[in-house]
């Protein structure tokens, strides 16, 4: 980095993720791609690491990252997979298993996981069974993974019954969130990691989420000190519910809302690039509001001023947005029926009596579900 970008570098921030001897820190700043490497020296007990990145990500990252790790005197070894959701399956888990194995790694060998969230949950998941544990860190590069996914120790790979069915809680030592990588980042791409944004306000900060109407166009038109304060706000708030309530025994689960839903719109269109994740958390918000209105928890207007919200971010609110769909509420329960939240067959949302006011629902009769699909399939 040249002296003059040095000098307007705006200083870096640290979020503290809390789990005691396992407690980490999320590093948001500017530039971090190229100082990873001394970020990771601080905190990794060996000096070998394994970066795993995707075909979009590394020729943007890949060797700055590198770079830096070399310097702080890392060896380093990679693995590419293809990009998408796709590469979150068995085949490609044990490939690079194999692949890895096979570098001779020992328990102090680190991943290193640069891309989105499929390779944040790739990566980690590997982590979390090879050697049975190694130390792992996380270098989003998309808004949806700067913001979620790489917080809070949650890895895992999909099956043809349903997202993140086969995974492990397994922390990361390190989160290092570079805001410039975000100018990469397509506009759809963008758009779907604002849905996980919105979420944080929805679910515990109605402050924020009225922040996110009069600002959420400038962090999607590429304001910095917008999309910091978003990541920022949003990693604490997440960072605060993973400390009090690491393995979603508790108050974690509001964490989903819309994701009930979003989950089983990906599973019916084949979890690819036809509905991105952070889309479907934007139908599944809508949708949990409806549910809410129609169980009296809270009055229509609220969910009205969330579809409002997310439309106008560009996001998908509507099941008639996503042309040539043909829908149906059996089949969407179904897959609802094979959700990893399931508890003694009961399906569980989570709902809202207000914006910024959560709730989870064990006991929702599959009725109204199917009645909130039956009429938004008919919209």
């Amino acid at each position: 980095m040249n002296e003059a970008a040095s000098s307007t570098r705006t200083a870096d921030e640290r979020v503290t993720v809390a789990l005691g001897e396992r407690s980490y820190d999320v590093v948001i700043g500017d530039g971090l791609i190229d100082r990873a490497g001394t970020l990771m020296a601080a905190v990794l007990p060996d000096r070998r690491l394994i970066v795993i990145s995707d075909e979009n990500v590394a020729p943007l990252y890949l060797e700055r990252v590198l770079a830096g790790c070399r310097d702080a005197g890392f060896t380093c070894g990679t693995a590419i997979v293809a990009a998408g959701e796709a590469s979150k399956d068995f085949a490609t888990f044990q490939a690079l298993s194999e692949r890895l194995l096979g570098t001779r790694l020992d328990r102090g060998t680190a991943i290193v996981a640069l891309g989105g969230g499929v390779v944040g949950d790739l990566a980690g998941f590997l982590a979390s069974v090879l050697l049975r544990g190694l130390p792992f860190v996380q270098i989003p590069t998309t808004l949806l993974a700067q913001v979620d996914s790489s917080v809070g120790g949650k890895t895992g790979i999909n099956s043809r019954h349903g997202k993140n069915l086969i995974g492990a809680f397994h922390q990361p030592r390190l989160v290092v969130v570079d805001i410039d990588t975000l100018m990469t980042l397509d506009r759809r791409q963008l758009r779907a990691g604002y849905a996980e944004v919105v979420k944080y306000g929805l679910i515990g900060d109605d402050e924020f989420f009225g922040w996110l109407e009069e600002n959420g166009a400038r962090l999607l038109d590429g304001d910095a000190d917008a999309r910091r304060r978003a990541v920022r706000t949003s990693c604490a708030a997440k960072a605060a519910i993973v400390a009090e309530d690491e393995r979603e025994a508790g108050r974690r689960a509001l964490l989903n809302l819309g994701h009930t839903f979003g989950h089983a719109l990906e599973a019916e269109t084949g979890f690819g690039d036809a509905l991105l994740h952070g889309e479907a958390v934007a139908l599944g918000c809508v949708l949990a509001f409806r549910l809410s209105a129609r169980l009296g928890l809270c009055g229509p207007e609220a969910g009205e001023r969330v579809r409002q919200h997310l439309a106008a971010a560009g996001l998908p609110t509507r099941l008639a947005d996503l042309a040539g769909r043909q829908w149906t509420s059996d089949a969407l329960i179904a897959h609802m029926q094979h959700d990893k939240k399931i508890r003694d067959g009961r399906m569980t949302f989570v709902l809202a009596s207000a914006i910024g006011e959560a709730v989870v629902a064990r006991d929702v009769d599959v009725d109204h579900v199917r009645a909130v699909l039956d009429d938004a399939i008919a919209r």
